[in-house]
C-alpha cells in the first residue's frame, strides 16, 4: 500500500491521509535508510517492501498525530487508488420495523447532504428526522432517522452516516439504489467496515474477532466472552507481553552494539534472561487452558454412545425439545450421526446422537458404528448410555447378581473401540481421571422396586470413587432423573468452559494458539550463553509471531481470512 521514497524532490506526505496504525510505524533517522532499518530492527518493527517509512529530520516538537503540513519530511505515500466511500445494509435482511444502512468514507458528508437536500448536516451523534430523497428524481423514498459520525470518532475512523429507515424490502432497495447512483460510492464487501476500523487503528485483530464472535453469539456466556474480547481485554494481555519482549530485545541489542565500548550495566543479560523466563511461563500458562475459550466459542461437543435401543435418540429429542431423531422399537434405527446445537444454561453444546454400538454384518450399520466411534473420539464429552432393564434377562433378580459387574461390563464394551487414554482401567476396576465420560443408566422405570433399590445403592457406591465418572440414572419415558442429569451435564460443561469474566481472558481462536506456540518455540531457542546475535534473531522471531496475533506486524496475508466471515454490513 505504502512505499519508501528516498530523499529528494518527492511530494511531501499528507499525514491526514495516513491511518493511526500507519503513523505508529513511522521511523525517524538522519538522512539514511540504513539507520532507519537498524532502528527498526532494534525496536522489532518488521519492515516490508510495501510498508517502509523514512523521515530525514524530526523537529523537537514534532508529533505525527497532530497531522502537520510541513516541508521537513521526505516521506511519500503511494496509496494505489483512492479509497472509495462504501455503503451497505448493516442490519439483518428481511422485513423488520427498522433497517440500518451505513455509509463510510471521505464522501460521506456530501452524500448525506445530497440525499436529505439540506445545506447543513445534522448535529453529530444526535438522531435527526429527515426526508430521504432520490438524488435523480427527487422522489421521497422514506422518512428516516439520520445519524452523523464525523471521523475519527466513528466506528471505522472515517466519516460515517447511518440511515435508520423503515425495514420494508422496497424501502431498503430504494435507499440502496439511491446511494449506488451517487458518484464515487460502491457497495461494501463482507467485513469491510470492520476492516477499515482495523486499518484506522480502531480495533486490533483480537478485537475484530471478538466483534465477529459477538455478532454470532447464540448463548449468554458466549456473549460475555465475545464482549470482553472486543473490549480489548485479550489484546491488553498480548500488548503487555509485547512490551516486555521489546524491552528484552532492546537490552540484548544494546549489549551487542555497545557492550564492548560503552558503559553497559553488567547484569543486563541476566535481567533479560530472568524476564524472558517469566514471560515464557506466562505464555505457557495461557496456552495450558484446556481450550476453554475455544470450546466456549464453538460449542462443547457431546456425543451419546450406547447399545441399540438404549434410548439415545429419545434423550436427544428430550433435550432438544423437538423430534430431531427418529425413534422406533426397531434396533439400529439410527445409522448416521445426528447433530443438534443447544443452549445449556447459557453454554453452547453440540449434541450428537449416534448409531448403536454392536457387531453387525450389515454394511450400512457397520459404517454407522464406525462414525459413532470416530465422533466419540473427537468429542469433548461422551455420554455412555445403557439400558438397565436388560439386566432382567441376565438374572438381576437372582442371588449373586452384582450391578457393579453388569454396568462395568456394559461400559467396557461401549468404550472398547474408542481411542482415548482416559478409559476404564479394567484391572483396577475403576476409572482413570476421566472428565470426558458420563454414564447414563436409562429405563429405570422398567425395573421392579427391589432391583431398582439395589441399582441405586450400586450407583451410590460407584459415585464415591474419587476418579470415577459422573453417574446418572433416568427414564426417557417418564423423564424421571432428567433434570438432575441436565444439571450435572451443565456443571461439567461450565467446568470445561470456565467463567469468561473471571481471571485473565482465554484465547478463543486456533489462530491465536498456533501463533503463540510459535512465539514460545522461538523464545525457548534463546540461550544467552551462546551467540547473542542468534539469540536476538530468535527474540525478533518471537516478536513477529506475537505481533501477528493482534495485527501489529505481518498480518496482510491473513486479513482476508478473518474478514471474509463477516456479514456485508459489518
Amino acid at each position: 500500500m505504502f512505499q519508501l521514497v528516498h530523499a529528494g524532490g518527492k511530494p511531501k506526505v499528507d499525514f491526514t491521509m495516513l491511518p493511526p496504525c500507519i503513523l505508529k510505524r513511522v521511523f525517524y533517522c538522519r538522512g539514511n535508510v540504513r539507520g532507519l532499518l537498524s532502528l527498526a530492527r532494534t525496536m522489532n518493527h518488521i519492515i516490508q517492501k510495501d510498508a517502509l517509512y523514512a523521515v530525514q529530520q524530526k523537529p523537537a516538537n514534532f508529533n505525527p498525530m497532530e497531522y502537520p503540513q510541513k516541508n521537513y519530511t521526505t516521506l511519500h505515500a503511494l496509496n494505489g487508488q483512492t479509497k472509495k466511500t462504501i455503503y451497505s445494509l448493516s442490519s439483518g435482511h428481511g422485513r423488520a420495523g427498522i433497517a440500518v444502512i451505513r455509509v463510510s468514507g471521505a464522501q460521506c458528508q456530501s452524500v448525506l447532504k445530497h440525499l436529505i437536500r439540506r445545506s447543513d448536516i445534522p448535529e453529530a451523534r444526535v438522531g435527526t428526522m429527515c426526508s430521504i430523497l432520490s438524488p435523480t428524481s427527487g422522489e421521497l423514498l422514506d422518512k428516516a432517522i439520520v445519524l452523523w459520525f464525523p471521523g475519527p470518532r466513528s466506528f471505522t475512523g472515517e466519516d460515517v452516516c447511518e440511515f435508520h429507515v423503515h425495514g420494508g424490502p422496497a424501502v431498503i432497495r430504494g435507499v440502496l439504489s439511491a446511494l449506488g447512483s451517487c458518484e464515487g460510492l460502491r457497495s461494501a464487501e463482507p467485513g469491510e467496515f470492520t476492516k477499515r476500523a482495523f486499518l484506522n487503528g480502531k480495533l486490533d485483530l483480537t478485537g475484530v474477532e471478538g466483534l465477529g464472535d459477538l455478532v454470532d453469539a447464540d448463548t449468554e456466556v458466549q456473549r460475555r466472552q465475545a464482549l470482553r474480547q472486543m473490549s480489548g481485554d485479550l489484546a491488553g494481555v498480548y500488548q503487555d507481553w509485547r512490551e516486555r519482549l521489546l524491552e528484552i530485545v532492546a537490552h540484548v541489542e544494546a549489549f551487542i552494539d555497545f557492550g564492548e565500548d560503552e558503559n553497559i550495566e553488567g547484569d543486563i543479560l541476566e535481567h533479560a534472561s530472568n524476564s524472558l523466563e517469566a514471560l515464557s511461563e506466562s505464555v505457557r500458562h495461557h496456552l495450558a487452558d484446556n481450550r476453554r475459550g475455544e470450546r466456549l466459542r464453538s460449542g462443547v461437543h457431546v456425543t451419546i454412545v450406547g447399545e441399540p435401543n438404549a434410548g439415545k435418540s429419545s434423550l436427544l429429542n428430550l433435550i432438544c425439545k423437538r423430534p430431531a431423531a427418529i425413534v422406533t422399537p426397531i434396533a439400529g434405527t439410527t445409522r448416521d450421526v445426528i447433530e443438534s446445537a443447544i443452549d445449556l444454561g447459557g453454554y453452547p453444546v453440540v449434541l450428537s446422537d449416534t448409531a448403536g454400538i454392536r457387531d453387525s454384518q450389515d454394511v450400512v450399520e457397520k459404517e454407522g458404528v464406525r462414525r459413532a466411534t470416530e465422533r466419540a473420539e473427537n468429542s469433548d464429552m461422551v455420554l455412555l448410555m445403557t439400558d438397565v432393564s436388560s439386566a432382567l434377562l441376565s438374572g438381576a433378580d437372582s442371588h449373586g447378581f452384582h450391578w457393579e459387574d453388569f454396568i462395568s461390563t456394559r461400559i467396557a464394551a461401549l468404550t472398547e473401540g474408542i481411542k482415548d487414554d482416559r478409559k476404564l482401567n479394567h484391572e483396577q476396576s475403576s476409572y482413570d481421571d476421566t472428565p470426558k465420560y458420563m454414564v447414563l443408566l436409562n429405563k429405570v422405570d422398567l425395573l421392579p422396586e427391589e432391583e431398582r433399590n439395589s441399582l441405586l445403592e450400586a450407583v451410590r457406591i460407584l459415585k464415591e470413587e474419587k476418579h470415577g465418572p459422573s453417574w446418572c440414572y433416568l427414564s426417557c419415558k417418564t423423564t424421571e432423573g432428567l433434570d438432575q442429569f441436565l444439571e450435572v451435564l451443565r456443571d461439567k460443561v461450565a467446568e470445561m468452559c470456565g467463567d469468561p469474566l473471571a481471571g485473565n481472558p482465554s484465547l478463543t481462536q486456533l489462530r491465536h494458539r498456533t501463533l503463540l506456540t510459535l512465539c514460545l518455540e522461538a523464545m525457548s531457542k534463546v540461550n544467552f550463553e551462546e551467540d547473542l546475535v542468534i539469540c536476538a534473531e530468535h527474540l525478533r522471531e518471537s516478536l513477529r509471531q506475537l505481533g501477528k496475533v493482534t495485527g501489529h506486524v505481518g498480518v496482510e496475508e491473513i486479513l482476508d481470512v478473518i474478514f471474509k466471515d463477516f456479514c456485508i454490513g459489518k
